[in-house]
């Protein structure tokens, strides 16, 4: 009799196991059809592969979290409570609220760009009356519940019929075959960059492809889209918001001087005297900072004029800067002097300029000299009016010539580490050498030459490239800014807080005659006139800081961040300014089609 008994248990706990295993295998596809509301902020591909990979990876990813939540929140109570009425109720609240809270993360994700996390509930609770409109908020959740519960209990009596027909390894075989596919394809595009499948790689919650981009390449894969013929998929951000209407009065040349991994802080009379001078009879950013803290996020922002958080949009690896496109088309020739290796996100970002490389052979301080013959030459066989991006990148790697004997060594600030003190003394080394270059360009310059000179990024000291890839500090995103204007040479030093991404609407209203909004084409202001947003945002997609008045926020893609004191000095115990950082998601979004 007791065996009987233990039978009895066990075959209930086994009915009501495999039952639990398709009620989460339905609630999968439940969540799968509201999942289809992030391809509407995302965008759908246009290709075969990136239809096959969305279905894949689509199919994978929500069963498996629909399994997670079965397995941690609702099998445990399969063996304590194994009882069919409570089991049933119980686990259809618990797919309500979790199928609740995807949409919920769907409606913050569509507003934010950002998937639920601490920091996002925080903010998106500040927000919620914007967020939640009508009585929807009330009747889904019902709805929801209501279905679950008919889903529960139709499971349950018909589990026998569906235990004999033996579906079950055939469903988890399929499920299994699709998320283990969609990660061997995840690897493969990853490391050939194939933006029809890597453009969803933040947009289902809790997704973390498989990448390998290091070992294919060791084993010869080729990572490039050169010889690759792809289709550009339907548009999901419109830039500009409306069509450009630019007259320019005059055309005078342009010089654009990007010097990458230029500290503002270290530009003074002793380490660059000749770019001193030069600001001193010009007009001079004194609080100018970066789009970003690297090469790519930095020059992102001061061609395309927009916030970091665009650099990964599938339509700018089609969609050439604003800036350049109207260049062009008023009769510039452009022309982009670099070296060899540089590579900038997003792929379009170039695609307006005639560019001329100058090899690298180990040594930036070699191609900045050639990159300087190179534009000099250019120049003079020029017979328009011409806009030249002259790039500089020997500080980034603390280089300079053979022999280059330049500034004395002074002592370095106290705060330093011995490694970074010799950095120090190094990198001073290579803006004095890029203080020579300067002295070169702007003599004997057209009078009808237009200069901007300015850091692509700040530098800080260190040879790790992760802490620089993830420090947002002042040293590395506030940079120079020097404008000289033709005819003029009157000094005036500018002392509200500037960013790059007001270089564009300055270039675009003073010089190119547009009268559009800025709004229509940038998220900044021009740099004439101090701007009315209490914050400044810097870095890229993956993560970024907000530049306040007097404190700095960091924020990553999971949603974690920490403030700091205005001097990126002190972690301060405090609650992030909601009013602010929801402005700074709006406007992540402001140029995406809904």
């Amino acid at each position: 009799m007791v065996e009987r008994q233990k039978q009895i248990g066990r075959d209930r706990v086994s009915r009501l196991v495999s039952w639990g295993h398709w009620f989460a295998f339905y609630n999968g596809l439940l969540a799968i059809i509201v999942g289809y509301r992030y391809l509407g902020t995302v965008g759908f591909p246009e290709s075969i592969v990136g239809w096959s990979y969305l279905a894949l990876s689509t199919i994978g990813h929500f069963s498996f979290l629909a399994f997670m939540v079965y397995l941690v929140l609702i099998f445990p109570i399969t063996l304590l409570l194994p009882y069919s009425k409570i089991l049933r109720g119980y686990a259809a609240v618990v797919a309500t609220l979790s199928l609740c809270m995807l949409l919920y993360d769907t409606i913050i994700y569509d507003d934010y760009g950002l998937h639920l996390s601490p920091f996002v509930f925080d903010l998106a609770w500040a927000d919620l009356n914007g967020l939640l409109q009508g009585t929807s908020y009330i009747i889904t959740p019902i709805g929801i519940l209501a279905l679950e519960l008919t889903l529960a209990n139709y499971l349950w009596k018909r589990i026998e019929k569906i235990r004999k027909r033996n579906y079950g390894n055939k469903v988890v075989g399929v499920v299994g075959l699709c998320f283990i596919a969609s990660h061997l394809i995840h690897i493969w595009g990853d490391a050939a960059d194939v933006t029809e499948i890597t453009q969803f790689d933040d947009a289902y919650p809790l997704s973390y492809p498989a990448t390998a981009r290091s070992f294919m390449e060791s084993y010869g894969i080729d990572n490039s889209l050169e010889d690759q013929d792809q289709t550009r998929p339907k548009t999901s951000l419109k830039y500009p918001l409306s069509p450009m209407q630019c007259t320019p009065d005059d055309k005078p040349n342009i010089l654009f001087i990007a010097i990458d991994s230029l500290q503002a802080k270290l530009v003074d009379s002793t380490t660059m005297p000749f770019l001193t001078a030069y600001a001193d009879k010009n007009q001079t950013f004194q609080k100018h900072l970066s789009g970003g803290n690297q090469f790519s996020s930095g020059m992102f922002s001061l061609l395309y004029g927009l916030q970091g958080s665009y650099m990964n949009a599938i339509d700018l690896h089609y969609e050439s800067p604003v800036l350049t496109q109207e260049l062009a088309a008023s009769g510039y020739q452009l022309g982009l002097f670099t070296s060899v290796d540089t590579i900038a996100r997003p792929q379009a970002i170039f695609d307006d300029f005639e560019r001329i490389d100058s090899q690298y052979d180990d040594s930036y301080a070699s191609s900045d000299i050639s990159s300087v013959e190179n534009w000099q030459q250019w120049i003079q066989a020029s017979t328009q009016p011409w806009f030249t991006l002259l790039n500089l990148k020997s500080p980034d790697s603390y280089d300079t010539p053979i022999g280059f004997l330049g500034v004395k060594t002074v002592k370095a600030d106290r705060s330093l580490k011995s490694a970074e003190k010799v950095l120090f003394n190094q990198y001073r080394q290579s803006l004095n050498f890029i203080d020579s270059q300067l002295k070169e360009i702007l003599t004997d310059l057209p009078a009808n030459t237009l200069v901007v000179i300015t850091g692509v990024s700040g530098k800080m000291f260190t040879s790790n490239p992760t802490e620089a890839r993830v420090n947002l500090s002042p040293d590395n995103v506030q940079v120079p800014m020097v404008i000289h204007w033709p005819k003029q040479s009157a000094h005036k030093r500018i002392n509200y807080r500037t960013t790059h991404n007001a270089l564009v609407p300055t270039l675009m209203t003073q010089v190119l005659g547009c009268t559009n909004p800025t709004t229509d084409f940038s998220a900044g202001s021009s740099l004439m006139q101090p701007s009315d947003r209490t914050w400044v945002y810097t870095g890229d997609n993956r993560i970024f800081a907000i530049y306040q008045q007097s404190e700095i926020t960091t924020i990553d893609r999971h949603g974690k961040y920490r403030i700091y004191d205005s001097e990126y000095k002190k972690r301060l115990k405090k609650k992030m300014s909601a009013p602010e950082l929801i402005e700074v998601m709006r406007e992540g979004r402001r140029f995406y089609i809904h």
